[in-house]
């Protein structure tokens, strides 16, 4: 069983930034990074191959957000420029233990605890 764990969250004023790392335990295939704000349903935010040569963004932080991931630590990083208010929210690490036909797509099989991020006007 592969431990993730975040680090990186707080609070920040609208159009700072914040860089959220997400450490695992041990090997991992393609990672992700979702978010969850309470009563709405979780959001996927940014995904990266295991090779880091491909990612995916959610319309919302293209261009703003950027992963990035360290495989010699195991570690992956979400980089949050020009933050915004609707960013606020608890941001989870999700990573596979194995490659699937969906890809970056899921499933995730770790998970991390979250890192909660408060973006404020």
């Amino acid at each position: 069983q592969v431990q993730l764990v975040e680090s990186g969250g707080g609070l920040v004023q609208a159009g700072g930034s914040l860089r959220l790392s997400c450490a695992a335990s041990g090997r991992t295939f393609n990672m992700a990074w979702f978010r969850w704000v309470p009563g709405k349903e979780r959001e996927f935010v940014a995904a990266i191959y295991w090779s880091g040569s491909s990612t995916d963004y959610t319309d919302s932080v293209k261009g703003r957000f950027t992963i990035s991931r360290d495989n010699a630590k195991n570690t992956v990083y979400l980089q949050m420029n020009s933050l915004k208010p609707e960013d606020t929210a608890i941001y989870y690490c999700a990573a596979q233990k194995r490659a699937y036909l969906g890809g970056i797509m899921g499933p995730y099989d770790y998970w991390g605890q979250g890192t909660q991020v408060t973006v404020s006007s």
